[in-house]
């Protein structure tokens, strides 16, 4: 063994140290094979590791110079994003106006505690696909069980929360930013058949079967129109679409939405002082100004001037009726709005004759969680609904079976059966099931504008990434540069 210094001793042993606690902390044995490589990088230099500096030719040096560079920056990066924080983008406008699209944010790791990666060999900052290439940034073995490791606390009720998209495990890779796989396939299937079905004049197995036929024939359809529909693809958990809401429902908690108000045990719970609805809103004849949509803080991508030739109808059904002279319908916009800005409308009597809130018809709802079951809710009047928390069994039935059916199936791994004279589950015959997991009920700010919760379901605990801490920058894309793309209001501002 060569003479090492004391110094070279001294930083071997801080490594080391280090190392093994990072170790004790992801409760991760496997780790220890690298101890020896620590050692010889500070100590015995058995292994080249530098053979680049000595080399004659100087190109030799600048490219493997870069190329050591760039190889340490991507595994330092690589362990920050799992362990310690992420960036994150608002692509939507689901929470405005807590937060708004064009925030950038740090996502903390450590809040809830990092999860060891699903698949640990990917390439750091893309979530599933490598821009450019079109390919998985991701290599699909190794693939480890969830686990996470201990951090500074737990979920709350309110807190902002990222996590990966549960009913992303599936997906249409032409239809993957606009709807669900499972939604999809519902849909496809519902328009393969042209008569209307009345299922309130069905029984509970009847309406399944229903269901199931909708799913079937809508995934046949999509299976075989890869043009139209694109590939379909699996994701593991964690290289699913990161999504952000806020959580309003806890694992044991008993859900229930109350004309908007969202009920918790009976009680209804403090509602975000920028919660949103959509509105359709008609005018005495002129048009909105845009300096007016920028006082209120409404995006050119939220506000919707509807053509009243395609829409007059509906718009008549919901007493949207003021004409101007020439006897067509005055200006109608369909806008998302606070209390705040909803007052500030309606308050100016000579612009804005009506402010009425968009119906909970199909056609703007769209179909509620769980699909497969016929509930006759929508998203303001919604369950109740109970959400499972680990270790707590539950008696399933023809009404609660399709609610917990994807938690006991795709999120926990068993094999469910509904045959003639019961359910099976793994095999076995019985009617009851104790969860594995904690799960979270998570929505939108922007009530009426959240693909959320009420549309697929739980967050499993194994889903959830992080809690974002800070905005620390802002843009605002309906703006140029010298016009105040940049918000510097927001910048470092901490999330509510």
């Amino acid at each position: 063994m060569r003479q090492a210094t004391r110094a070279q001793w001294i930083k071997c042993a801080i490594a080391i140290i280090l190392y093994l606690a990072f170790l004790i902390w992801v409760r991760s044995w496997w780790g220890l094979i690298v101890v020896p490589f620590i050692f010889d990088i500070y100590i015995t230099k058995k292994v080249p590791w530098s053979f680049w500096k000595k080399s004659k030719n100087p190109t030799v040096r600048g490219i493997m110079s870069w190329v050591d560079a760039i190889v340490f920056a991507l595994v330092a990066v690589y362990f920050v994003n799992i362990y310690i924080f992420q960036n994150y983008q608002i692509p939507s406008s689901s929470l405005e106006k807590s937060l708004l699209v064009g925030d950038f944010l740090y996502v903390s790791k450590m809040s809830y505690g990092p999860r060891v990666p699903n698949t640990p060999l990917s390439m750091p900052l893309a979530q599933h696909t490598l821009p450019i290439f079109n390919t998985k940034s991701y290599i699909e073995w190794p693939q480890w069980k969830y686990k996470r490791v201990p951090g500074f606390g737990k979920v709350k009720l309110n807190d902002i929360v990222v996590f990966n998209f549960p009913a992303g495990d599936t997906v249409a890779t032409n239809f993957q930013q606009t709807e669900d796989f499972y939604s999809l396939a519902y849909r496809v299937g519902k328009g393969i058949y042209s008569k209307p079905i009345n299922m309130d004049s069905l029984n509970r197995e009847q309406q399944r079967s229903i269901y199931d036929l909708y799913y079937a024939g809508g995934r046949k359809q999509i299976l075989a129109n890869p043009r139209v529909y694109g590939d379909v693809i699996t994701r593991p958990v964690d290289r699913r679409e990161n999504y952000v809401k806020r959580c309003v429902g806890l694992p044991g908690d008993t859900l229930q939405i109350v004309n908007g108000q969202v009920m918790i045990d009976g009680k209804a719970i403090e509602n975000p002082e920028n919660l949103q609805f959509n509105y359709f809103v008609q005018t005495t004849g002129p048009l909105i100004t845009d300096e007016m949509f920028r006082e209120l803080g409404i995006s050119n991508d939220d506000k919707w001037l509807l053509d009243d030739s395609n829409y007059e109808g509906t718009l008549l059904s919901i007493g949207l009726d003021g004409r101007n002279e020439q006897g067509t319908l005055n200006p109608v916009y369909h806008l998302p709005l606070t209390k705040k800005m909803y007052d500030t409308l309606s308050g100016n009597k000579k612009l804005i004759s009506k402010i009425i809130m968009e119906p909970e018809d199909e056609m703007f709802a769209g179909q509620m969680y769980p699909l497969n079951l016929y509930t006759k809710w929508n998203r303001n009047n919604y369950g109740p609904i109970w959400i499972p928390a680990k270790g707590a069994t539950i008696t399933l039935t023809e009404d609660n079976l399709p609610i917990y059916e994807r938690c006991i199936v795709a999120y926990e791994g068993n094999k469910l059966e509904v045959k003639p004279d019961g359910i099976y589950i793994n095999g076995e015959k019985t009617n009851q099931y104790t969860f594995k997991m904690d799960y979270y009920w998570m929505m939108g700010d922007n009530r009426h504008n959240s693909a959320d919760s009420r549309y697929w379901g739980f967050v499993p605990e194994d889903h959830v990434v992080g809690k974002p801490i800070v905005v620390w920058l802002s843009l605002d894309k309906d703006r140029g540069w010298f016009d105040g793309k940049i918000r510097w209001n927001r910048i470092f501002k901490w999330v509510d």
